[in-house]
């Protein structure tokens, strides 16, 4: 059932009134439904927005309002209760949708108050962080201008150029009125205006240091604001009326005093400071600000240290100069000593040359007349000077072997020998002088020490027969006893040689040789001095056996050489002595006996006492070590042919000639050139004569050049009756000897 309701207005209006209602009510809606579509396009651009909800919310009651001045419009006349109906619905919903809408209000307007919040939460945060960039870029300033600095000052090593390149680069960088810089005085006492910034040559005025301002600002490493009326900052002379501008100071800590000397500064134990004043421009109203007294420190602290290197280098300088000057000194000392060494050896040379010479004419004249029919006055006279010479050539060897062992050219021969036989060669060299003193000598060697050795035999020989014939020497009665064996490792460290650090191998051993004798014995305290040169510790009835004290100073440089150790035992005057040395000899690998070389023999009772018919070839440019060496081979019955120059020797060979004793150095062509050419001539080893060397020159470098241009042998001067005969027997029967020294 239909019933159309007709509303009455309550007061009447006119129709103008209407009219404006009526637009009113039409704009009113569409302004509210153009709102929504504003929301609608807010909502879709804002993908953040945390309150949509309450947009649809707030959208809706708008709609509704709208709608209710929309429908409104058709109440101004007549309408139907359809329009009625829709008209309150239409409010109803409106009422409604506003009520939860402000509800919600409610509860949204604390939440937009903390967003608010935090917007100035932000925009302070905001602020914070754009003054610590501002800081930050400060501080990028400020380390720009410390690098620029510190370049600046480290640019030199000059302690006077830094100091000065520290004031203007401060001066410059932090537009300074005035820099300057107080440095302690020679007592440490005082502070001395010694660089400023506006004057190349200060006034040197002095203030003392235990002022209050310079103690507080020696004692903190920051810079200290100071008035500008104190003793330090008045830096120059007040003129006028105005206002000084704001000062600091800072310390300057002076690294390696003593090595950073000034004007003679004293070298000062504790620590010591320069002073830096820094001055702002007058009549300003600048002030410090916390970067610029962070770059004075900072600058300060480079300065120390480009101060403690300038120190260092300057010290490094002196050290490089006083260097330079040791090593032109040491360099001019090497040249004089090898100079003095070289004078020496070559004196040594021609004196050893020379003197073998004379003594060889008395050994071997004396010899020679030793074999003659004399009276028993006139043997022992011979005697005599046959020991005295001896003694004297013995003498000459040492001399030349402890002048190489000292200057450093004696290097030993290493070479294959036989170790048995070499100890039996000693003991038949010394059984003649042990007969005649009436003693007794034995010779027990081990029967694990190795028939073959490799090492200096001479040398080693050498060793032996001194240390023995020292045995002999003196000893009146008694025994001699020689032992040989192989050390071992549990008995090579010794406390007296602490220098002596054995290391045992498999391609080595360590010879062990005791000689023990019942002589006259040593005092126990001379022990040590027996190995010094020139020194005879013996008893006074035992240093009438002669001797002048280098033969066991010379035995100790060899055995060290051998890289071994020696040493002598005794317990007193009389109760005798035991000899002890210990030798580091190599093992062969396959000896064989065939190559090895040749023990060098002395006179033995053995071969033939005379050589008829043997022609020998002398040539030797000495007129008397010519004739008595002829006078010797005359005595074994040889035929002799003697000529004084190696022309004359070429002149006179022939096949004939079975020896050539030849003395090497000669006029015109020496010995080597006369050997080689004699090669040359007679190609045929047969018919070849034997070319030996007969020369008083006793190194390494004749004996080396004799071999290499083919001579067959070597003997040394003085020579004897009995040395002659061995020598030509030892050449006839195996073609070759090669003596040493």
């Amino acid at each position: 059932m239909e019933s159309c309701y007709c509303i009455e207005p309550q007061f009447p209006a006119d129709e103008l009134l209407m009219n404006y209602q009526y637009i009113s009510d039409f704009f009113i809606a569409l302004a509210y439904f153009s709102i929504p579509l504003e929301l609608i396009y807010f909502v879709k651009k804002s993908a953040v927005f945390p309150y949509r909800w309450v947009l649809v919310q707030f959208g809706a009651f708008i709609v509704l309002c709208g709608a209710t001045h929309l429908i409104n419009l058709w109440t101004f006349n007549a309408h139907t209760r359809t329009v009625a109906i829709v008209m309150t619905t239409a409010k109803a919903l409106t009422a409604l949708v506003s009520c939860v809408t402000a509800l919600m209000l409610v509860h949204i307007i604390p939440d937009l108050l903390s967003v608010k919040t935090r917007e100035l939460f932000l925009k302070n945060k905001a602020a914070e962080l754009d003054r610590e960039m501002g800081l930050i870029r400060t501080q990028e300033e400020t380390g720009r201008h410390v690098r620029m600095l510190t370049h600046e000052i480290r640019s030199t090593l000059d302690r006077h150029t830094i100091l000065r390149t520290t004031l203007v680069e401060l001066g410059r960088t932090l537009a300074l009125e005035e820099c300057a810089l107080w440095m302690p005085t020679r007592t440490g006492l005082e502070l001395q205006l010694s660089y400023t910034l506006r004057h190349q040559s200060p006034v040197e005025f002095t203030v003392p240091t235990h002022l209050p301002v310079i103690n507080k600002v020696f004692s903190t490493n920051h810079a200290v604001k100071i008035s500008p009326n104190s003793p330090v900052a008045r830096l120059r002379p007040l003129a006028g009326k105005y206002m000084p501008g704001e000062v600091v100071a800072v310390r300057v800590p002076l690294l390696h005093l003593s090595n950073f000397q000034i004007n003679d500064w004293p070298e000062l134990p504790s620590k010591c400071y320069a002073l830096m004043v820094l001055m702002l421009p007058s009549n300003s109203a600048r002030q410090w600000h916390a970067h610029e007294l962070e770059l004075v420190e900072v600058v300060a602290d480079q300065v120390a240290v480009a101060l403690s290197h300038a120190a260092i280098l300057e010290e490094s300088m002196k050290a490089r100069d006083l260097l330079i000057v040791q090593n032109v000194d040491l360099d001019r000392a090497r040249r004089e000593a090898e100079t003095a060494i070289r004078a020496r050896n070559d004196f040594l040379a021609v004196m050893n040359h020379e003197m073998r010479t004379p003594m060889h004419a008395i050994i071997a004249l004396s010899s020679l007349l030793q074999e003659t029919i004399l009276t028993p006055e006139q043997r022992l006279m011979v005697e005599t000077i046959l020991k005295s010479s001896n003694l004297l050539a013995t003498l000459i060897n040492d001399v030349l072997d402890l002048s190489r062992l000292e200057d450093g050219s004696f290097q030993l021969d290493r070479r294959t020998f036989k170790l048995h036989a070499l100890f039996r060669e000693v003991l038949n060299l010394i059984k003649p002088i042990v007969s005649v003193k009436k003693l007794s000598i034995s010779l027990n060697l081990e029967p694990d020490l190795p028939e073959y050795a490799v090492g200096d035999d001479k040398r080693l020989m050498q060793i032996i027969l001194n240390i023995v014939g020292n045995a002999v020497k003196f000893s009146k009665e008694g025994s001699i006893s020689i032992m040989a064996f192989i050390a071992k490792l549990y008995s090579l460290q010794d406390p007296r040689a602490p220098d002596f650090f054995p290391v045992p191998s498999d391609g080595h051993f360590y010879l062990h040789v005791q000689v023990r004798d019942s002589g006259s014995g040593i005092n126990p305290l001379d022990l040590p001095k027996l190995f010094t040169k020139f020194r005879n510790c013996q008893s006074p009835e035992a240093r009438n056996s002669g001797g002048c004290g280098l033969g066991l100073a010379i035995c100790k440089r060899f055995v060290n050489l051998m890289e071994g150790h020696i040493w002598i035992e005794s317990e007193g005057l009389g109760k005798g002595c035991t000899a002890n040395f210990i030798v580091k000899l190599g093992i062969p690998e396959q000896p064989n006996d065939s190559r090895l070389p040749l023990v060098p023999k002395v006179p033995a009772n053995h071969g033939p006492s005379s050589f008829p018919g043997l022609k020998v070839l002398i040539v030797d440019d000495n007129g008397v070590s010519r004739m008595v060496t002829k006078g010797l081979l005359l005595h074994l019955r040889c035929n002799v042919t003697a000529v004084s120059t190696g022309d004359e020797c070429l002149r006179a060979i022939s096949n004939e000639h079975k020896v050539v004793f030849m003395d090497v150095p000669l006029p015109g062509l020496d010995g080597y050139e006369v050997a080689l050419r004699i090669r040359e001539r007679f190609t045929k080893r047969h018919e070849r004569p034997l070319v030996v060397a007969l020369t008083g020159n006793t190194d390494r470098v004749t004996k080396e050049n004799c071999m290499r241009v083919g001579m067959d042998g070597v003997v040394l001067k003085p020579v004897s009756v009995d040395k002659m005969r061995v020598v030509l027997s030892e050449l006839l029967e195996h073609g070759v000897l090669f003596e040493y020294q």
